[in-house]
């Protein structure tokens, strides 16, 4: 799963120029539920501040959020949490996974996975509005969708055989307008 990830690189990197916003800077760990830069199906053209960790609509608290922070691609439809989201691209220059170094899971190695060629990428994600009934603040956060290991993450996330959903632009594009993806498996991987 993907609960590490970092988002470095300026606007003019994420996108192309006709994208609007500021964008976020950090590297993120998932169980702070931090802010980080995304575009809505609804909005293409702009960046927005989403919330990491999927708050459905329905929910009577916050409390889901620590179970949504990744969606499965396979289960999208089947899921009460995931099943009225809506689709965004989350934007990053590379995510964090743990390789596990023994068969008894006692011993890992951090690895930063980057896409070189491009020096950014995006994931594919979910999004939902919800009200907090207690101060009425809307909150729009969202969740990374995960799918199958592929290639080198088959070797380096080798204790649940999952990977982010990697989109180039041409693949973001398809994502928003919910047709069917291609995910890249080009990652270079780097011990850190």
């Amino acid at each position: 799963m993907c609960f590490h990830f970092q988002q470095t690189q300026s606007v003019a990197h994420f996108a192309n120029s006709k994208l609007e916003g500021t964008p976020l800077r950090g590297v993120y760990n998932g169980f702070d539920f931090p802010l980080v830069s995304a575009t809505k199906a609804s909005a293409p053209h702009r960046l927005e501040s989403l919330r990491w960790g999927l708050i459905p609509r329905w929910a009577k608290s916050d409390e889901i959020k620590k179970y949504t922070l990744n969606a499965r691609l396979e289960t999208l439809h089947e899921k009460p949490s995931f099943r009225e989201a809506k689709r965004c691209v989350i934007y990053t220059d590379g995510f964090y996974e743990w390789q596990w170094l023994d068969p008894k899971g006692r011993r890992k190695q951090k690895h930063l996975l980057t896409f070189p060629p491009l020096g950014f990428f995006a994931f594919a994600g979910l999004y939902d509005e919800w009200v907090d009934t207690a101060t009425g603040e809307i909150v729009e956060s969202c969740s990374i969708v995960t799918t199958q290991a592929q290639g080198i993450m088959e070797k380096i996330h080798n204790s649940k055989l999952r990977m982010p959903v990697a989109l180039d632009p041409e693949e973001q594009a398809r994502w928003l307008n919910r047709q069917n993806v291609n995910p890249f498996v080009d990652f270079e991987a780097t011990a850190v």
